[in-house]
């Protein structure tokens, strides 16, 4: 018991780790699954006939394509728009900042379904046609808070002496910019635009709304569970999570190694 009281934290945060994970663990063991009928809900036998094809289900490959080009330009603009809101808030003085920096929670704090259907009624009264482009539209709306409160976050911590000792060096402007805040800022910049990928990535909800004859990775996954869920969905999703995991991984490394090197 004395243990226990000692290491309760640990254990507790080990096994909400467990909790979380283990989703992702069933995942992966049946992507490895050889089912009798159309559902891959229960064991029958190991196979690696999924991993070998894993297009080989009509239209997925083509949807996964989508949903990637879709994240990869979402995450472009929110981080670009997400970064310049997010210095402004820090750095400038201005009316309606604080009703700006209740605003941008909004979209955090409200429910995907309301501004799922805002957005739809906004581009139904602008006539415009609902498909890629609103798409992409919607997901740059959604993830753009998620950006600016990362990228805030560390711009607050940034020490203004280190820009002005760049400054007292003769640096100009775009000079102190690029050699100094973005690199600071650099953090908070990539972990709002993973952050921003992996929600474009995975967003369903407003998706649907505004896809039109759009169809997505994750339409796919729901349009295929109505009917049949093909193994090729498990071996999709074990590669994206162990990709994820290397990606975290690989980070916690290069800062571990930044930060010897800073020390030594």
């Amino acid at each position: 018991m004395t243990w226990l009281r000692k290491n309760l934290v640990v254990v507790a945060g080990l096994l909400t780790l467990a909790y979380m994970i283990l989703p992702n663990i069933v995942v992966m063991v049946f992507s490895f699954n050889k089912p009798n009928g159309r559902f891959n809900y229960s064991w029958q036998q190991f196979s690696l006939d999924a991993w070998k094809d894993p297009c080989g289900v009509a239209d997925m490959c083509a949807s996964l394509t989508l949903s990637l080009q879709l994240a990869a330009w979402a995450t472009l603009g929110s981080v670009l728009l997400g970064t310049m809101i997010a210095f402004a808030l820090v750095r400038y003085r201005f009316r309606a900042r604080g009703a700006i920096n209740s605003l941008i929670f909004l979209p955090m704090a409200m429910p995907e379904v309301v501004m799922a259907a805002s957005l739809l009624t906004l581009f139904l009264n602008m006539g415009i046609e609902l498909g890629f482009w609103t798409v992409l539209i919607a997901h740059i709306m959604f993830c753009l808070s998620f950006v600016v409160t990362a990228v805030k976050a560390r711009v607050m911590s940034m020490d203004p002496r280190l820009e002005e000792a760049a400054r007292d060096l003769y640096a100009g402007p775009a000079q102190t910019f690029l050699r100094v805040t973005l690199p600071i800022a650099a953090p908070g910049i990539a972990a709002g635009g993973l952050l921003a990928f992996a929600l474009s990535f995975d967003d369903f909800i407003i998706t649907n709304f505004n896809a039109g004859s759009t169809v997505t990775f994750p339409m796919f996954v729901w349009g295929s569970a109505q009917r049949g869920t093909p193994v090729q969905i498990n071996v999709i999703g074990t590669a994206m999570f162990v990709l994820a995991v290397l990606i975290v991984v690989a980070g916690q490394i290069i800062t571990n190694r930044r930060k010897k090197t800073a020390t030594a």
